[in-house]
């Protein structure tokens, strides 16, 4: 309809018909959801974080519910990048919104073997960049915790692919906005905003963690807050666009981080409570904008007043 307000938002080369991404590890691979909802009303589509190698994640238990959100130590399970490109790649290539691989690694090598596997396939439209993994030859730092670090990783991928780079921050640092200047110098095209905040929970009764790695990503509206504030620093200090993610539950979560300056979001925890989720958001998106009377995304995000 061409009363229908302009969605289409462009993430450093990688274009969306709407902002509404899914979050890497919440949504598995997507054609596990194709059944529960329409997957081509998505802006894009993230998978899970994809290693070199296959790789069997931590033991259970490693999910618990907590107060306005979940832990979650599932440790980066996946089939490996081989196996997704065979198994998983083309019923993906079928669908219409853009395809963005996340990836990981215990070394940079690790980082820059996965970017440059990606390189040369067409139908991957960009890579996100996990920054928040234990560095093993920095023993266990993760990569995202410090700028210098974090700079370098970046630009050693940078150095291997033709194809948009977004970063992945983590929210367990001192000064995200150190983080993310030093990551766009060395060559990120977007910078997505936050990754999980370290928790714990503990069986009272047991007295012992409930998680079997003992601590978790804490994920939900209990750091909606948390990540609001974040995005709004980092959209402030950077001239690349800014993805939200944190706590995004309905269309208002989502309003509020394009209000703060996010260009796009990704649903993530959300997709665990109504998997229909993202398109809901979408459509509530769509609607507050008839509503309003705002006819392109560009006018709305970074439209906060303070």
């Amino acid at each position: 309809m061409s009363d229908k307000p302009a969605l289409g938002v462009e993430l450093g080369g990688v274009f969306l018909d709407n902002p509404v991404m899914t979050a890497s590890g919440t949504f598995g691979y997507a054609t596990e959801f194709a059944s529960l909802m329409d997957l081509n009303r998505l802006g894009g589509i993230i998978v899970k974080g994809l290693s070199l190698e296959p790789s069997s994640g931590n033991p259970p238990p490693r999910v618990v519910e907590t107060p306005c959100g979940m832990l979650n130590a599932i440790g980066l399970e996946n089939m490996g990048i081989e196996a997704f490109f065979q198994d998983k790649l083309p019923e993906l290539t079928k669908l219409a919104p853009p395809l963005v691989l996340n990836i990981y690694g215990k070394t940079s090598e690790e980082y820059e073997r996965l970017a440059a596997r990606i390189d040369n396939v067409e139908d991957v439209a960009g890579i996100e960049v996990n920054i928040s993994c234990p560095n093993v030859s920095a023993g266990g730092i993760a990569f995202g915790v410090d700028p210098m670090m974090a700079a370098r990783l970046v630009g050693k991928v940078r150095a291997r692919t033709r194809k948009p780079v977004i970063v992945k921050l983590s929210p367990n640092v001192t000064d995200v906005t150190a983080i993310a200047r030093a990551v766009e110098d060395a060559g990120a095209d977007a910078i997505s905003l936050i990754n999980t905040l370290t928790g714990m929970a503990i069986d009272l009764d047991a007295r012992r963690p409930v998680l079997a790695n003992i601590t978790g990503g804490l994920s939900g509206p209990a750091i909606k807050p948390v990540a609001l504030r974040m995005v709004w620093q980092v959209a402030k200090v950077v001239k690349v666009p800014v993805i939200g993610i944190g706590g995004i539950m309905n269309a208002r979560d989502a309003l509020e981080f394009l209000m703060a300056g996010a260009s796009a979001i990704q649903v993530g925890t959300a997709n665990f409570v109504d998997p229909a989720s993202p398109v809901k958001i979408l459509e509530g998106i769509e609607a507050y904008f008839m509503e309003n009377q705002i006819k392109d995304i560009s006018d709305f995000i970074g439209c906060l007043e303070v």
